[in-house]
């Protein structure tokens, strides 16, 4: 595909199209414009007056490729897809791998599934970097080649990666971090213990985003990507995650963990452009506050 064009001077989508790519029929130039293949800002136009300004980037997306905003299977919605990197948003009560218990209904599956265009026998396949409990929603990126993998897990540290919880109670102050060691050599839930040589340093910053009568809503931001960490931190708060009962919830309104990944921002792994995303609060998740 032709590399991506950035806007010198104000016009109009399809003039520009012609000017920018001389070498393409213009047959072909409306083909793109018409199927959903041209991008502007990452954001897919149809529109053939719609108007550029200085700064703007058009980019023809490879053809199979899905638009933003695709819906899939199972409520997964896709926010961006290029040759390396697929970013979507995954709802509450679905798996991100198969399990014993799940072998089929996971986000994983949906995604190859998608990637292969319904060809089961395809080769293509997608990478997981990292994961969401089944009762989390919100923002994932998953890798589409080994290379890509490879380098989002290996800066997967200073990645921003920002969560909305609406907790029972509050926290104890308005604005802090979490600091504490966590014990995961138990498969099925995590504990906060001493430091020791089997246990893992979890940093989190929260900050009160919003407060209830009896519920707050708190913004967090991860230091570190350890199992469950959100959760058993705000447990030993002492203002558990609404929904929660493994670490410690009395209320389930809404029949899921009141937890949703709703920032993402990273380098991409091969053409280092800052990749920002944001997902809103769920309105059943809002409700609760």
């Amino acid at each position: 595909m032709p590399p991506a064009r950035t806007v010198d001077r104000p016009a109009e989508l399809l003039a520009y199209l012609f000017e920018a790519w001389p070498e393409t029929k213009k047959k072909q130039v409306r083909t793109w414009l018409k199927f959903g293949s041209v991008a502007v800002n990452g954001k897919v136009v149809t529109q053939f007056d719609h108007r550029l300004k200085p700064g703007d980037t058009v980019a023809i997306r490879p053809k199979g490729m899905a638009a933003p905003e695709t819906a899939l299977p199972g409520g997964i919605r896709i926010r961006h897809e290029d040759a390396d990197i697929l970013v979507i948003e995954k709802p509450a009560g679905l798996l991100s791998i198969s399990s014993p218990s799940e072998p089929d209904k996971t986000v994983y599956a949906a995604l190859t599934e998608h990637v292969r265009r319904g060809i089961s026998y395809g080769r293509e396949r997608v990478w997981i970097v990292h994961r969401l409990d089944r009762e989390t929603s919100g923002l994932m990126v998953f890798a589409k080649n080994e290379a890509a993998k490879g380098a989002l897990q290996q800066g997967w540290d200073a990645v921003e990666k920002k969560y909305l919880a609406v907790v029972e109670g509050a926290p104890p102050k308005d604005a802090g971090k979490f600091d504490s060691h966590l014990d995961e050599s138990n498969p099925l839930k995590v504990y906060v213990a001493d430091e020791s040589p089997i246990t893992r340093r979890a940093l989190t910053r929260y900050r009160v985003a919003k407060k209830g009568k009896a519920t707050t809503l708190v913004e967090l931001t991860l230091e570190t990507g350890r199992r469950h960490q959100i959760r058993v931190q705000l447990q030993e708060a002492g203002c558990p995650i609404v929904g929660d009962k493994k670490y410690g919830a009395e209320t389930n309104p809404i029949r899921r963990i009141a937890l949703h990944a709703t920032s993402l921002k990273f380098p991409h792994p091969v053409t280092r452009e800052e990749m920002s995303f944001q997902s809103p609060l769920p309105g059943d998740l809002g409700e609760l506050v």
